[in-house]
């Protein structure tokens, strides 16, 4: 497996800020050429540790919505029933995220609806109809303080 150096971690870094930023920015920004700098990127593609390159969106100039992170727990915490649980909530737009926690609840999905209204209708009919579910609760975003996905650890 290949192990990320100094290098690589500042060409993380550069891309993580734009990801459309060129080889041959990167390698000027370096003090190295285009050919190792666009190599190195290939590899780090190939290896993994770049997934993908999307477009961070301005959600508030396409559509008015809102915000809201649902904490939910299971009746029973089987494995089984976990994996359905998160194979049903994959197959739904309105969640853009869903991380498995530990604690009070056992999932704690991000969901993104026009209005309130919109959220009461997906609480009720999608993820309070799901087999095993115990607890719904649920926090509304006021104000995006901040959204990054920077990964500090870099």
């Amino acid at each position: 497996m290949y192990t990320l150096d100094d290098i690589d971690r500042q060409i993380l870094k550069i891309l993580e800020e734009d990801a459309k930023t060129g080889a041959k920015s990167i390698a000027g920004q370096l003090g190295l050429t285009k050919t190792p700098v666009y190599e190195r990127i290939k590899r780090m593609e190939a290896e993994g540790f770049i997934k993908n390159y999307k477009a961070v969106l301005d959600t508030n100039k396409i559509e008015q919505s809102i915000t809201v992170f649902s904490f939910v727990s299971l009746d029973a915490q089987k494995g089984s029933l976990m994996d359905e649980f998160l194979d049903n909530v994959s197959k739904f737009n309105e969640v853009t995220e869903c991380y498995v926690v530990g604690g009070e609840f056992d999932f704690l999905l991000k969901v993104t609806v026009k209005n309130l209204d919109a959220y009461y209708h997906f609480a009720k009919t999608r993820i309070a109809s799901l087999p095993n579910i115990g607890a719904v609760k649920s926090a509304f975003v006021l104000n995006e303080a901040k959204n990054s996905q920077h990964f500090p650890l870099l």
